[in-house]
């Protein structure tokens, strides 16, 4: 009996693990979450469950000056698989960066 009660509390635990996600999403200007592909993306090493390791991204260099529409860093499922394999020790986290894209010019209702 306590060998079930074991495995089904390690199964539940699992379970709850396994349907967390992480993400963390910056809009400079508001509006609803950009859902398209990013402009730039790029996995960023950290260890210890995420304690150690600082990193940054030159947004005005990725995004060519352009302005930035949305920045976003994420644990995905290879970040999580990575981080299970190694107990925590190796925690990559993904981060991601939308750049505003110029409109084509409108001139006289059509396009240019």
């Amino acid at each position: 009996m306590k060998t079930k009660n074991l495995l089904v509390f390690a199964a539940t635990l699992l379970i709850i693990q396994l349907s967390a996600c992480s993400s963390v999403t910056v809009r400079p200007k508001g509006g609803i979450k950009d859902v398209s592909e990013p402009s730039y993306i790029d996995s960023k090493p950290f260890y210890f469950w995420g304690l150690v390791g600082e990193h940054s991204i030159d947004v005005n260099e990725v995004c060519d000056g352009a302005e930035v529409a949305q920045m976003q860093t994420v644990i995905t499922v290879s970040d999580w698989v990575l981080g299970a394999l190694t107990f925590g020790i190796y925690s990559p986290r993904t981060a991601k960066v939308w750049c505003v894209e110029d409109e084509p010019a409108v001139l006289n209702g059509e396009g240019a």
